[in-house]
């Protein structure tokens, strides 16, 4: 693996978390820890998914996994930086978030998430 910053969208955390058929595609990623870039809001949407379908102690474990790489949280430069990208590409806001943390880290975007499909910048993992 390169030493380009990352950041692993929501989708490929779960993906991993759960031992999904994709994991394998986003584990060389994240075990980069060195390069990885984490919005704060990935954070978000992973616990609350592993919340609601797991329980409360694996969400806070995954939270504290999330943690080992830089986490960027959202501030008014990258809260504009988003809503120019959700404008112009109808992203929803989350989705916003994140490609704009990856623009502004310099970092290609790991997802399984088709809103992304056909940006230069992302690397889409496609769903099995």
């Amino acid at each position: 693996m390169t030493s380009q910053r990352a950041v692993v969208d929501s989708s490929g955390w779960i993906e991993l978390f759960t031992n999904g058929p994709q994991a394998d595609r986003f584990l060389p990623v994240l075990e980069a820890e060195h390069a990885l870039v984490i919005p704060a809001i990935s954070i978000l949407e992973v616990f609350k998914w592993i919340l609601r379908e797991h329980s409360e102690a694996e969400a806070i474990q995954a939270a504290a996994v999330m943690q080992r790489g830089l986490v960027v949280d959202l501030d008014t430069p990258l809260a504009i930086a988003a809503a120019q990208l959700s404008h112009t590409l109808r992203l929803p806001m989350a989705d916003s978030i994140i490609l704009a943390t990856a623009r502004c880290h310099q970092a290609r975007l790991y997802t399984m998430d088709t809103d992304f499909q056909g940006l230069s910048d992302v690397e889409l993992i496609p769903k099995r």
